[in-house]
């Protein structure tokens, strides 16, 4: 019980410099743990950090897990680890993980100091019930240091809120992120005689986006980029291709080729994997046409027009919630990217400006405009500029 002792007499100013630092480390990963929370965590020995965490990309191993891990690389001996202190409440259920309280109780500390409790009201107080009924001595320091030292949800992570919201949980939705590349001068397609008329973005940044498609259950396309692009929306390398997400296609009239990349085989790898393809299409589908794509392995989903008359992006946003779909990538043209914006379905945007002068057809300027942009990040990828927002 001596460092249990010890770790009492930490004062709670120093816990909370902690919890800004690690709230501060994990926010650099927001936008890739989205609509997940960036979490921060360390153990502690005596009063001081053997190992630290953050929670890095959606599906990955939780920050606790991390800290975990570097704590058993150290050479501090698990039997002198005495304190947890952990920006969210550690979770309690399985997910893309397994309980993150298991590994905390494995872990042998006695003390867990504790940011911020989970916001979801189905899991809220959970983690740090079942870690005081195994003996474990919970703190929870819900506040902050000063307006510019904080380390609350509302400070560091409002997403999550929002994902977390009453109103959120009722309809339930996947989180939806658009990405496209455009020119300098903002246009989706570069000059005929750059990048074979199609390719805008660095080697860089095309590495970025595998490793992003990697990491969602679901890629959404149209039938125009289908027909203009044909594309084969495969993960590759250094994207994860062992889970390949969902190919899925808005095509009202069904008019996608049987020839096209979609359907073309790829070798399930570690360098290069592909997910079912989903074709979203009116009711009464040509029966000709929809038996040519079955027989290339499609899944038709009939679904029923919006008050415009266009497939209902909220029915095919709650057929994706059913399928276990939590994680969608917007790869498509403007038409689609916008209507998702109205409907107000969109959550996330990455934009790569390449290295390229002039260009071709419509560009997303306008909707970039009218979006009021929270967690803004500016950054560079090789050659490119990127921006990225919640929205």
């Amino acid at each position: 019980m001596n460092h249990l002792i010890q770790v009492h007499q930490l004062h709670d100013e120093a816990l909370s410099h902690l919890l800004f630092e690690l709230a501060q480390d994990a926010h650099a990963a927001r936008f890739d743990v989205a609509p997940g929370v960036c979490v921060g965590a360390a153990i502690l020995s005596r009063g001081r950090v053997i190992g630290r965490g953050i929670y890095q990309h959606w599906g990955g191993a939780h920050a606790e897990l991390h800290a975990i891990a570097k704590a058993a690389a150290s050479s501090t001996p698990q039997a002198e680890w005495d304190t947890l202190v952990v920006t969210l409440e550690p979770c309690s259920s399985t997910g893309k993980t397994p309980p993150c309280v298991e590994a905390v109780l494995a872990s042998g500390v006695e003390h867990v100091v504790i940011g911020s409790l989970d916001p979801d009201p189905r899991h809220r107080g959970r983690g740090v019930t079942i870690l005081r009924e195994a003996g474990v001595d919970v703190t929870v320091l819900e506040s902050g240091l000063a307006p510019d030292m904080r380390w609350g949800l509302a400070d560091i992570a409002q997403h999550f809120l929002d994902w977390n919201s009453i109103d959120r949980l009722r309809r339930p939705r996947p989180w939806s992120i658009a990405k496209w590349a455009q020119t300098r001068t903002g246009q989706l397609t570069p000059p005929a005689n750059i990048g074979e008329g199609r390719w805008i973005s660095g080697p860089e940044s095309l590495a970025e986006v595998q490793r992003l498609r990697g990491r969602v259950d679901a890629i959404l396309t149209g039938y125009g980029t289908v027909r203009e692009d044909d594309p084969q929306l495969s993960v590759r390398a250094p994207g994860d291709a062992s889970n390949p997400p969902m190919r899925v296609v808005f095509d009202s009239y069904l008019h996608t080729s049987p020839d096209a990349r979609l359907f073309a085989p790829v070798e399930s790898s570690a360098v290069e994997g592909a997910g079912r393809v989903v074709l979203f299409t009116r009711p009464g589908p040509d029966s000709v046409r929809a038996r040519a794509l079955l027989e290339k392995g499609a899944e038709i989903v009939a679904l029923s027009p919006d008050d415009q008359g266009r497939l209902s992006l909220w029915a095919a946003s709650e057929w994706l919630w059913q399928q276990g779909v939590r994680r969608t990538l917007l790869e498509a043209g403007p038409t689609l990217i916008q209507s998702y914006s109205d409907h107000g379905l969109l959550d996330q945007v990455r934009v790569y400006s390449g290295d390229v002068a002039g260009g071709r057809g419509p560009s997303l300027g306008n909707l970039l405009m009218d979006h009021r942009q929270n967690a803004r990040l500016d950054r560079e990828s090789g050659s490119d500029v990127v921006l990225e927002y919640f929205r």
